[in-house]
């Protein structure tokens, strides 16, 4: 079983797409079909179903795709380890993070990192920080930069360290009729539309958490994924949001709500049970000091 056509197959089954994970590898779609129909022939089983241009994983696809998953990251847990002996920091570094950290808590770090190691190809994905999890855990990626889950999910697989603290506030337009009523409650702030993240978002849970233990509902009229877009829907006053402080600027009004306090957590995750490259351990070595540095 060739590990070039596990990795068509694992990309087809996260594309939902041949074309599309040809994309991806870089391969023409025949490419990708090929190396699927010998992946199919050699198990004797087939693991797409191909409905027009709809392509879903059969119950043999469903199977084989955590072993997929496993074999292949144990292949790269195998590499780094001969690579590392070398004692280089040199080589790909995958990583993945979140928009909001790539705009503003990434740019120094990686700037001194590629200065320090320059042998080292960084290979960034912007992803929200839930799917982060996900791609560590399936070994696709070896660090996530991430907000870190309110709650560690996966115990046993993955490593979380926290490198800043991101206070977040309660913001509104400056023409809200809100701005003007400050200080006020979560009572009288839950009469009112906010606009948050997805329901399945870390930040969405901290501000649900709020309400939830107050007993109060909180009343989500838009959601999005991008702090930017939610900066500039609450700017031109359409509801108020909760937004972290460095986003504050002459365009919003912080709320001071009685009894509101939020922070989250921003740092890196990586597996537990996988050998970190010399070059993912620098990159941690970065992050730490850019830490200790405030």
């Amino acid at each position: 079983m060739e590990t070039s056509a596990l990795h068509a197959f694992v990309a087809v089954a996260e594309c939902g797409s041949f074309s599309l994970a040809g994309e991806r590898l870089h391969l023409t779609q025949p490419a990708i079909s090929k190396r699927i129909a010998s992946l199919e022939s050699q198990l004797n089983t087939r693991l797409f179903d191909r409905i027009g241009r709809q392509v879903g994983l059969t119950e043999s696809g469903s199977t084989l795709l955590p072993k997929a998953y496993a074999i292949l990251a144990e292949l790269a847990d195998a590499k780094r380890q001969i690579n590392n002996l070398k004692g280089d920091v040199s080589g790909s570094l995958s990583i993945s993070t979140s928009h909001h950290i790539g705009l503003h808590r990434l740019p120094p770090v990686l700037r001194q990192f590629s200065r320090q190691h320059p042998q080292v190809a960084l290979d960034i994905h912007f992803v929200d920080s839930e799917v982060a999890y996900d791609e560590v855990i399936h070994g696709q990626i070896e660090l996530g930069i991430i907000t870190l889950a309110p709650e560690q999910r996966q115990r046993e697989f993955i490593h979380s360290a926290r490198v800043w603290r991101d206070p977040l506030c309660f913001v509104v337009s400056r023409e809200h009729p809100l701005a003007q009523a400050s200080p006020l409650s979560l009572a009288e702030l839950s009469r009112y539309s906010a606009i948050f993240p997805g329901p399945n978002t870390f930040t969405h849970h901290i501000v649900k958490g709020l309400f939830t233990a107050h007993k109060l509902e909180l009343r989500v009229s838009m959601a999005t994924n991008y702090l930017e877009t939610i900066k500039m829907m609450v700017s031109i006053g359409l509801a108020w949001s909760v937004l972290p402080r460095s986003m504050l600027d002459h365009e919003l009004a912080e709320l001071e709500v009685r009894g509101a306090a939020l922070e989250r957590d921003l740092g890196y995750i990586h597996h537990t049970g996988r050998t970190l490259s010399n070059a993912a351990q620098a990159f941690i070595d970065t992050l730490h000091a850019h830490q200790e540095n405030g």
